[in-house]
């Protein structure tokens, strides 16, 4: 069986049947699995989840994927809590996570206009230049679904706004993460993910 070209890591998210249907639409037919030897020959790796940090992390354990997913080198993509579990830790029941990126994921605070959990389009702002927005204009409007963020840091490369600025996207080495989720971001979530699989959108 020939290696895959984009391994999407079986998590247990409800947004996976989504983002499956978001990579056919540009060609690609990414493979769900939670096997390790598959998800270390793919070209590309997409950590997705949905739901609770703590769930999710034992999910990993219970796969012994922890160590798999810490060990790779080729470009992996976090999405939504997928970034969240790229991170040291979430304060969500105080969970400790991949560590692959530094930063702890807190709850957003809230406000009178800025409920939480945040949900619906927010503009994403670049920090630094990163080839996944390639073609994307600064400001642009991407989904989001979330109760916790990662802080602004050194490894943020765009922000968001909820009552504060948050890292919407982070990157460190090989490992890129997006608190929104692309594959309901129509044209944009598009975008980004075709510059995430080195394809034309």
């Amino acid at each position: 069986m020939s290696s895959p070209t984009l391994a999407i890591i079986d998590s247990g998210g409800a947004n996976i049947a989504s983002l499956m249907y978001a990579f056919r639409r540009l060609g690609i037919d990414g493979e769900l699995t939670t096997d390790a030897e598959r998800i270390r020959a793919a070209q590309r790796v997409i950590l997705p989840g949905v739901g609770a940090a703590r769930d999710a992390m034992s999910r990993l354990v219970d796969l012994d994927l922890v160590d798999v997913i810490r060990g790779l080198s080729q470009p992996v993509l976090g999405i939504c809590l997928g970034m969240q579990l790229l991170a040291d830790a979430s304060e969500e029941e105080d969970v400790e996570c991949l560590g692959i990126i530094p930063g702890v994921a807190g709850k957003l605070r809230g406000g009178t206009s800025c409920p939480v959990p945040n949900m619906g389009w927010c503009s994403v702002t670049a920090a630094q230049p990163d080839e996944v927005l390639h073609s994307i204009d600064d400001g642009s409007y991407f989904y989001f679904v979330h109760s916790y963020a990662l802080p602004v840091s050194e490894h943020t490369v765009a922000t968001a706004r909820h009552a504060e600025p948050f890292s919407a996207m982070v990157r460190r080495d090989n490992f890129v993460a997006a608190q929104f989720h692309p594959e309901r971001s129509s044209a944009n979530g598009a975008r980004l993910l075709a510059n995430f699989a080195g394809v034309t959108a």
